[in-house]
């Protein structure tokens, strides 16, 4: 059996030590030597193994004294330098460890953390729904049905704030999946999907929507009011506008989350009267015959 010089796992060259230097040493060593540092790598992971070992056998006054009487005895020859050690499979301790100390140790370690850890936090849920642009807006109270482990519904009421953004997840806690042995329960996260509709599209803090134009509007210019998402919007549209252009208003858009917001974006759509009445025909005629304009050149 390979001798453990346990100091010298810890870096330090005697035993004639304080438990402050000891304490010390491990530190520097665990910090080196930890498997969050060194990612995948599996002498690194034994070392530290090897590192907390050495800690719980000298930092106990006892198993110290004990320890000390062979190290004395085996400091100094041939077989007292480090080696990795072995161990059983999922084993806290070396053999050499058992060895001297005996495997009722191992099981009062594993026995101390199953007593600490017995308090399980319940795990998280999420769910989520859908809501128009307009309630998103002004806010909303929903009832939402999320099932249970147990199959059965369970129904809670949701506040959604006001100017919610898409993809925004809303807290409620303690009503995930339930603890264990006294544990807290895990939290409810509600994922709230912004539905476009007919009227408005979202894009970030934007609102798209279309602004319907006869070919007198587009040609002449004028000035419309619109329906926006809380108010009606006063817009000029210039002379000779094309269909497909748009015209942007500051601050007419959605809540940004900050006491501002986006802007409402009118994509413009000039229209044609399906039936219109002879007197139109006519004029649409008498526009024919005096303008030279052609869009196709």
């Amino acid at each position: 059996m390979i001798f453990k010089d346990y100091y010298k796992i810890l870096g330090l060259q005697t035993n004639k030590v304080s438990q402050a230097e000891i304490k010390t040493a491990y530190r520097e060593q665990a910090k080196k030597y930890h498997p969050d540092v060194n990612i995948s790598n599996q002498k690194y992971e034994e070392r530290f193994k090897d590192i907390n070992e050495a800690y719980r056998v000298l930092s106990d006054s006892i198993s110290k004294r004990k320890y000390d009487r062979m190290w004395h005895r085996n400091v100094g020859k041939a077989n007292a330098t480090y080696e990795e050690s072995k161990r059983s499979k999922d084993s806290l301790f070396s053999d050499f460890f058992n060895m001297f100390f005996g495997n009722a140790e191992e099981k009062n370690v594993l026995k101390g953390k199953a007593k600490k850890n017995t308090a399980v936090r319940g795990e998280n849920v999420e769910t989520e729904i859908n809501i128009s642009i307009e309630d998103a807006f002004r806010g909303k109270e929903q009832t939402i049905g999320v099932r249970t482990v147990e199959g059965k519904l369970k129904k809670f009421k949701v506040q959604v704030p006001a100017g919610i953004q898409n993809n925004e997840k809303i807290r409620i806690v303690g009503q995930g999946k339930q603890g264990k042995a006294g544990g807290k329960n895990g939290d409810l996260f509600i994922r709230v999907k912004i539905k476009n509709d007919e009227k408005f599209t979202l894009s970030g803090y934007d609102l798209k929507t279309n602004l319907y134009l006869t070919p007198w509007e587009a040609a002449l210019s004028t000035k419309v009011v619109i329906n926006g998402i809380n108010e009606d919007v006063s817009v000029y549209v210039p002379a000779g506008i094309q269909s497909g252009e748009k015209i942007e208003i500051e601050n007419k858009g959605y809540k940004d989350g900050k006491g501002g917001r986006g802007k409402l974006i009118l994509d413009t759509k000039i229209m044609i009267p399906k039936n219109p009445a002879e007197e139109v025909l006519e004029l649409f005629k008498k526009m024919d015959e005096l303008s030279k304009f052609n869009p196709r050149k």
